[in-house]
This record gives structure tokens, C-alpha cells and sequence, in this order.
């Protein structure tokens, strides 16, 4: 777990310098607001798009050739989007340089394979956790480094970025030890290379189910929150960079105390299933006070008491290994994390247009809000399907029939 939780965190590190920075670069190759969020939001589809083909490919080629030769390939990739979106003259190299580097950031789900070979079923929940707070440190010193070299010189953040992946090359090359043995690897089939085919595989494992579409719906919030949550500061508040980089601070502070600490105590009182439904129902609020703050501090506010948002990915996530055998653990969740890139590409195609359609309202006018009033809408479906599911699994095991879903 130290190992791969090291190379997590700086592979983690590498990406959040870039985020308060990258909505402000289009911005010099673009001549409005309207423009700048047209181009953000091609390039956010870009790089979603490579992750929903690139995620099942790499997850499959880790079951053969193991977890440790596709984390260097990534951190390689990694490399050279940084490098080369520092040094992007024109719209169009950002959008070739960000292409290249959602092909390779496949990282989270290879290292989700990692910490599932060296866990048992009873510890992944826990140990999801922990890898979700190496994600929380990395996101909450990432972009407040990155609002403060951004503000320096705008391209600073991603050349610093770039030597980050670099030096997780290194480490991994040098130290990060294989975690799935030889005799555990298994042949790349054709259709694991596929991504609907991965997904269709995925929603057949015993137990998932309706989860898939949990994971889509939760999935497209969340990728919808952070398509828009830069622009949306800058639009509703009149956030910069450095603004931007200390509320992704204070995210990843809670994502650090929650899933890092709390997370272990919580799965003591809680099932994973249970911790679910308490995590959708805290996000769904969480994303309508959102839309409908009118001051920064509100978004704080809500940052803070949003605990158990913080418990539904991991929660969920070792369900959904619970029910893959020891040889499945990369394609399935490879699967996972090819369908959450599926939502990172519809997210800004819904996320963009809307906040654009309002982005011309003064700053705190309630409307401007308008993609997260949808994230919570997307929540609530979430929940709904997520409560359905227990609730059908729990009277299988006692060996009831399923209730019909309108009961």
C-alpha cells in the first residue's frame, strides 16, 4: 500500500497543479467568454473521449502483463501532455496535447486494480479509501500550487507538472514493486479491448446490476462539477486562479480527512451499501446549495458538511470489486473507470452550454448555477436506483421476491 499510494499521490499532484490554469490558457487563444468556454469545453470532451477508449485497454493489458508496466506508460504520457501544453501556440496543440494525455491517464483505475491484488474483499472498502485520500492530497496541494505558480507565469504549473511525471517515472521504475503475479495473468481477449463491451461485462457481474447505472449517473455529475468549476467561480464570484486553487484545497482536505480517517470508522457502523445511499443523498443536497450560493463562502460551507459525498465512490467502488474474481480485477475496473470517462465526454457537452447560457448574468445571480442544479438532478436519479438495488439484493439473500420498483 505505501508504494502505490506514493505513486498515487504524485501522479495526483502532477494533474491538480493544472486545473485553476487550464480554463485561463484557453482563454488567451480565445476573443469572449462564450468562446473561452466553447474551447474548454472541446478540449474537456478531447480528453474524456481518449480516457472512455484508452481506460479498458490498458486495464486489460495490466491482467496480462501486470499492474506496474502500465503505471510507467502512463506517467510517460502523462510527461508529454504536461510538456506540451505548456508549449501549445494554438488551440489546436492543447486539444492534440490533452488527447494524448486522457489516452494515458488510465493511472487511477490500474492502481485500483493494484490495491484490489493485494487486498481481501473485507479491506478493499477501506483501502479504496485510502487510495481516494492520496486523490483528496494531491487535489488539495495541486491546485492551490498551481493558482500560486499560475499567477507567476501561467505556464509555470504545467512544466512543473510535467517534471512531477517524470519523477513518478522514476520512482516507479526504480521502486513500485508488481503486485500481480505471474500465474494470476491472464490472455487479452478482443472483447475486453472494447469499451461498450467492457461496460456490457461490467453489468453482468453478479451483485452490480443497477450499479452501473449509479456509477454513470453519479459519474456524469461529478465530471459535470468539473467541467464547470473554475468557469463558474470566475462567472459567479469573479474567482481567479488563486481563488479557484484554494476551494480545490479545502476539497481535497475534506476528500483527505474523510477517506483517509473517517472513512474506516464509518465502514464499522455502515455496510458499503448503506454508506452509498448516505453519500448520494449528502451530494444531492450538496449540489443544489452549490448552484444556489450567491457569496464564497457559502461554497465552503457546504464543502465542509458534504462528509458523507466524500464515502460514495470508494463505498461503491469495492462493491463493484467484491464481485469481480482475482483474475478479472483490471478489466472490471478498467470498466469503471471507462464508463466514468463516458461521462467525462457527455459532461461538457451538457455542462459548457449551460453554464454559457447564462455565464452573462451578474456576478451571484442564482441562475448561473444552472449546471449544478442539474449535477443534483443527476444525484437524485443516482439514488433512487442505488436504493432499488440494496433493496432487491437484500430480499435475494433472505430469499423474498423482489418487490416491484413502484411499491
Amino acid at each position: 500500500m505505501p508504494f502505490i499510494m506514493l505513486t498515487v499521490l504524485i501522479d495526483m499532484l502532477s494533474v491538480g497543479l493544472i486545473i485553476p490554469v487550464l480554463p485561463t490558457l484557453v482563454g488567451r487563444f480565445t476573443a469572449s467568454p462564450s468562446e473561452q468556454v466553447f474551447w474548454y469545453g472541446v478540449i474537456a470532451f478531447t480528453y474524456g473521449f481518449a480516457q472512455f477508449v484508452a481506460s479498458p485497454i490498458l486495464g486489460a493489458l495490466s491482467d496480462r502483463y501486470g499492474r506496474r508496466p502500465v503505471l510507467l506508460l502512463g506517467f510517460c504520457g502523462l510527461a508529454i501532455n504536461f510538456f506540451a501544453t505548456a508549449m501549445a501556440a494554438a488551440i489546436w496543440t492543447l486539444i492534440a496535447s490533452r488527447l494524448i494525455g486522457g489516452a494515458m491517464q488510465a493511472n487511477a483505475a490500474v492502481a485500483n486494480a493494484y490495491v484490489a491484488d493485494i487486498s481481501s474483499p473485507d479491506e478493499r472498502a477501506k483501502r479504496f479509501g485510502m487510495l481516494g485520500a492520496m486523490f483528496g492530497i494531491g487535489f488539495m496541494l495541486g491546485p492551490v500550487l498551481g493558482g500560486i505558480l499560475g499567477a507567476i507565469d501561467l505556464q509555470l504549473p504545467f512544466f512543473v507538472a510535467g517534471t512531477l511525471a517524470l519523477a513518478n517515472l522514476v520512482y516507479g521504475w526504480l521502486v513500485l514493486p508488481e503486485s500481480l503475479p505471474p500465474e494470476r495473468r491472464r490472455p487479452v481477449q478482443a472483447k475486453s479491448l472494447n469499451p461498450f463491451a467492457s461496460l456490457r461485462d461490467l453489468a453482468r457481474l453478479k451483485g452490480v446490476g443497477l450499479l452501473v447505472a449509479v456509477i454513470a449517473c453519479s459519474g456524469l455529475a461529478q465530471f459535470v462539477l468539473y467541467s464547470v468549476w473554475v468557469l463558474h467561480g470566475s462567472f459567479k464570484f469573479g474567482w481567479g486562479p488563486k481563488e479557484s486553487g484554494w476551494s480545490l484545497f479545502v476539497i481535497g482536505v475534506m476528500s483527505v480527512l474523510v477517506q483517509g480517517f473517517l472513512l474506516g470508522k464509518l465502514l464499522k457502523v455502515f455496510t458499503p451499501q448503506r454508506l452509498a445511499i448516505l453519500g448520494l443523498m449528502s451530494s444531492t443536497v450538496s449540489y443544489l446549495l452549490w448552484g444556489a450560493a450567491s457569496q464564497s463562502w457559502m461554497v465552503y460551507a457546504v464543502i465542509v458538511v458534504n462528509v458523507f459525498g466524500f464515502t460514495t465512490a470508494s463505498a461503491i467502488q469495492s462493491i463493484v470489486s467484491a464481485s469481480a474474481n482475482a483474475n478479472q480485477q483490471g478489466e472490471a475496473m478498467g470498466a469503471v473507470s471507462s464508463l466514468n470517462s463516458l461521462m467525462a465526454v457527455l459532461a461538457p457537452m451538457i455542462a459548457t452550454p449551460l453554464l454559457g447560457a447564462f455565464s452573462h448574468h451578474p456576478l451571484g445571480d442564482w441562475r448561473i448555477g444552472a449546471p449544478l442544479y442539474f449535477c443534483a438532478l443527476l444525484q437524485g436519479i443516482s439514488l433512487l436506483l442505488a436504493w432499488l438495488h440494496f433493496r432487491a439484493a437484500e430480499r435475494a439473500q433472505s430469499g423474498l421476491p423482489a418487490a416491484p420498483a413502484s411499491s
